[in-house]
């Protein structure tokens, strides 16, 4: 992984166009970016990020940030329940159950 003003690239090899191939990860919109070398793969992954942020300030536009701290998450009405109970049992909120949970 390749990170640059809070942004994570992750990146692939063509063995076939012996060319790196790299994204953003954790987006809606697209960012790319590709290199024959490391130094130049770090460059222009620098760069798309950079174009990226100059591209949402033109349009007045909040760029993406990659986790916002917000997920949606789908689980069986059971599951929910059992959760939900648990989590009133406890004197805790379902969101603060869950954060205990993933976090251990």
């Amino acid at each position: 992984m390749m990170k640059y003003k809070g942004y994570m690239g992750q990146v692939s090899y063509d063995d076939e166009a012996q060319i790196f191939h790299g994204e953003v990860i954790g987006l809606k919109d697209i960012i790319t970016f590709q290199g024959t070398t490391v130094q130049e793969l770090l460059r222009a992954f620098h760069g798309s990020v950079d174009d990226y942020l100059t591209w949402c300030k033109e349009r007045g536009e909040k760029p993406e940030k990659m986790f916002s701290g917000t997920l949606n998450l789908r689980m069986s009405p059971d599951l929910h329940a059992h959760l939900a109970i648990e989590a009133a049992q406890k004197g805790m909120s379902l969101n603060e159950l869950i954060n205990d949970k993933l976090s251990r």
